[in-house]
């Protein structure tokens, strides 16, 4: 029986809500970052003002964007692409040669994300001293990869388990070794899904803001420093610190615009058989 139309519009209406409470930090943001400072801090907060670009001008001159741009887009590529090539044959053994302890090592490495990120700041900062790796892309790289493994795995995993095994047992009595299974079989058919996750743990890598401000100072720093550089001992910029985040989310939020469709049609590979 298919629901009223009040209930669909009750629905709808509840969506719209909660997308808009959703939406409108970033719109005010966006908003701010055309204020003058004054305006900025207004109480009570000033809605109708007259549009300004001096804060983005004084953004882009006291910092080189491109350069932390650069930083952000190799580090959430590279993150991505080394957690995938760790993830891919961990889930794939596990969805397909599960052992006794399967489930227990896929809890323990979901619980690995409930610890604090400061909790293993000074070992993983006196690690990464030690092996040259403070304030490089390549030590940003592989604790960004590593902060995502977990969730990337279970992504994987619950991907690979919609893939029936049919399909595996019949290349395996063509002849078809574990590799050539795995690279050739199973990635095509969860396509959708691994591109899901890739974009998933992009989006993740280019918002994370704990590691980039404590292991980079000035080589490999992303757009997350770049943000935190407007804020000072002598107060909040708000408008400058406005411009400085919009011009920080502007390309993830443009590439996850534009790649929404494939990151839903990924997220619900198997719902429908």
């Amino acid at each position: 029986m298919k629901p009223k139309w009040q209930a669909r519009a009750a629905l709808a209406a509840i969506g719209w809500m909660v997308s808009l409470a959703i939406f409108f930090p970033i719109l005010w943001m966006f908003l701010t970052g055309f204020k003058t400072e004054i305006a900025a801090v207004a109480t009570p907060p000033v809605v109708f003002f007259k549009p300004t670009l001096e804060n983005y001008s004084a953004v882009l001159q006291r910092a080189d964007y491109l350069a932390f741009a650069r930083n952000s887009i190799a580090m959430s590529v590279g993150s991505t692409l080394l957690a995938l090539a760790l993830a891919m044959p961990a889930a794939y053994s596990m969805a397909f040669f599960p052992g006794r302890h399967t489930k227990d090592i896929l809890l323990w490495m979901l619980s690995t994300k409930m610890l604090p990120a400061v909790g293993v700041l000074v070992p993983i900062y006196l690690l990464w001293r030690n092996l040259g790796l403070l304030d490089t892309l390549a030590g940003l790289m592989v604790i960004d990869s590593i902060s995502v493994l977990p969730l990337v795995v279970w992504m994987l995993f619950s991907f690979f388990r919609e893939v029936p095994p049919e399909i595996l047992e019949a290349s395996r009595m063509d002849g078809a070794t574990q590799s050539e299974e795995l690279i050739h079989i199973l990635l095509p058919l969860s396509a959708p899904g691994i591109a899901a996750t890739a974009l998933l743990s992009l989006i993740l890598c280019w918002n994370e803001a704990f590691w980039s401000l404590n292991l980079t100072t000035v080589r490999a720093a992303t757009l997350t420093v770049f943000t935190a550089s407007f804020s000072s001992p002598e107060g909040l910029f708000w408008a400058k610190l406005s411009a400085a985040s919009t011009l920080a989310i502007a390309p993830v939020m443009i590439f996850g615009w534009i790649s929404q469709r494939q990151l839903v049609r990924g997220l619900s590979f198997g719902a429908v058989k």
